[in-house]
């Protein structure tokens, strides 16, 4: 069995207005690593339904507990104070983890 191409692992959410539950069915892995979280904090609400070879994985849950959320593009004001910001401050990174010897 082949590996899936990018094109091919997508993700699809699938509810309608009569039932009470949603589907999701995706490759990928941040959505399924927060959707093993949530199931398992949640046993009720959320659950994996099916796991296949190929990496996918297809979860059901309460349709009240899943949100879309359309983000609008940054305004040229927003885009000026985050670039004024970073002049400013400069790019600080982020370790974590790291020990001092």
């Amino acid at each position: 069995m082949r590996k899936p191409s990018k094109y091919e692992k997508e993700t699809i959410v699938n509810f309608n207005e009569a039932e009470q539950e949603a589907t999701i069915y995706t490759f990928n892995a941040d959505l399924k690593r927060r959707l093993a979280e949530f199931s398992q904090k949640y046993p009720l609400l959320c659950r994996m339904e099916r796991a296949t070879p190929e990496g996918s994985v297809t979860y059901v849950l309460d349709k009240s507990r899943l949100s879309i959320r359309l983000v609008p593009p940054y305004s040229e004001e927003r885009r000026a104070a985050a670039r004024a910001y970073a002049k400013e401050h400069g790019f600080q990174p982020v370790t974590v983890g790291k020990k001092t010897a």
